[in-house]
């Protein structure tokens, strides 16, 4: 039981006026967006102009609500099939949400322990809960509280009515692709499929019972990788609408930058192995590791938290991503070619194969022979996913989405460890998920 009615359609007049609402606001915002844009071509350059127009992009779904906010973070993930500018613009979109008064946070809890007899007191599930959020986002708050028993836990409870602002919206969303697919520009993109996942990703966001097993998951799954914690699930106390985990006191963006240079390199040594661990052993991995998700102790510990996006690879897929990181280590690039069009979801009409698999070849190739310090996971996938569009060539999303997770905390791990392999630090892994058992 999840709580979830997925994909639930509403009613025409509810989506039509919304519709109204979209569309005018759409016009407000991007109308002078795009001739402010125009000017700044003329005057700046066309790329320039293009950062400007996207920039107006990302205000205008923030100010759309949480589902577009949420879309287009997923579709920044998308480089396969849009541009490079335009995805950096929609990785920075943040949930624009205020946090819940004393009234709505008392309306959530009471939704989602509707079934239990009593919330707080003797005969209740928990000790106390603090009604003031200590982190929220635009479909779940987490409040601090204690159970009945006696731990102090993190319970992250669905904001009201949520998931059916988010139906709504995304019902529009995908009504308006199937009208953008019509368009010439275009034809041969997959843009159904697109969307699609991309709904699919931001829909499962909503499922805290998923999140719950998820997280439970990645604890059971990463307690392989040293001085690496995912908080403890309270299955007991969670519910459909709500996940009770491990309170975590302290968690600061801030301490790793405070801490001695030998902790900063196990840090990201740590970090690093977890998330090869999850794409070449475990093939669960968690998509959204940007820094309100991933933290570092001031005793070297890495924290991994909010297991809400995360992607499950087949055993086929698995396989074939570490292959690649495997066969990339070495610089055989033709065989890196041939894995990225096996496990593509798709070519267009008319793809030139030929030319990708000499052209991947030679990225790979080059991008060998780097050192460590000039390697960039970022300007590598850039590339790789230009040649894929220029060629025709449809990325797979259970590999696209996966390989943010990387491209997420490249940064991340640059800053904590400036000199680090990422391509050495893979090579134990790869052997496990490869040819250990698992």
């Amino acid at each position: 039981m999840t709580g979830l009615a997925p994909h639930a359609t509403p009613g025409r007049f509810t989506l039509a006026c919304r519709a109204v609402r979209v569309v005018a606001t759409a016009v407000v915002v991007l109308v002078p967006g795009v001739l402010a844009g125009l000017a700044h071509a003329s005057l700046c350059g066309r790329s320039s102009g293009r950062r400007y127009v996207y920039r107006r992009l990302t205000a205008l779904l923030t100010a759309l609500g949480p589902a577009f906010v949420k879309a287009g973070q997923v579709l920044g993930t998308r480089r396969d099939v849009l541009p490079a500018a335009l995805c950096d613009e929609l990785s920075v979109l943040q949930d624009a949400v205020p946090p819940p008064g004393p009234a709505q946070t008392r309306r959530a809890l009471a939704e989602a322990y509707a079934a239990d007899p009593a919330l707080t007191g003797p005969d209740g599930v928990f000790a106390e809960i603090d009604e003031r959020p200590v982190a929220g986002g635009s479909v779940a708050c987490v409040h601090r509280g204690v159970l009945a028993t006696g731990e102090q836990v993190a319970i992250k409870v669905r904001r009201p009515d949520v998931d059916r602002v988010m139906a709504r919206d995304l019902a529009l969303v995908r009504a308006a692709s199937r009208l953008v697919a019509r368009l010439p520009m275009l034809r041969g993109v997959p843009v159904a499929a697109v969307v699609e996942d991309m709904c699919a990703a931001v829909h499962g966001q909503l499922d805290l019972a998923r999140e719950a097993d998820g997280l439970a998951r990645l604890r059971d799954n990463l307690a392989v990788v040293p001085r690496v914690r995912v908080p403890k699930v309270y299955a007991h106390a969670s519910r459909p609408r709500c996940v009770v985990m491990e309170f975590i006191p302290e968690l600061d963006v801030r301490t790793a930058a405070a801490c001695p240079p030998a902790t900063r390199r196990r840090l990201a040594a740590s970090a690093l192995t977890a998330i090869y661990q999850m794409l070449f052993v475990d093939g669960f991995v968690h998509c959204d590791l940007h820094p309100g998700n991933l933290y570092f102790t001031r005793d070297g510990q890495v924290v991994v938290l909010d297991a809400g996006f995360s992607v499950r690879l087949s055993e086929r897929l698995r396989r074939l991503f570490a292959e690649f990181f495997l066969n990339m280590s070495v610089g055989r690039g033709s065989r890196c070619a041939e894995i990225v069009v096996e496990s593509a979801a798709g070519t267009r009409p008319g793809a030139d194969l030929d030319g990708f698999l000499d052209r991947m070849a030679d990225l790979v190739e080059r991008s060998h022979g780097l050192p460590a310090r000039e390697f960039s996971l970022v300007a590598f996938a850039t590339e790789m996913f230009a040649l894929q569009r220029a060629h025709g060539v449809h990325a797979a999303p259970e590999l696209i989405f996966p390989l943010l997770s990387l491209l997420v905390i490249e940064g991340t791990i640059r800053d904590l460890d400036p000199g680090i392999d990422f391509q050495e630090t893979a090579r134990p892994v790869l052997n496990r998920g490869l040819f250990g058992a698992r």
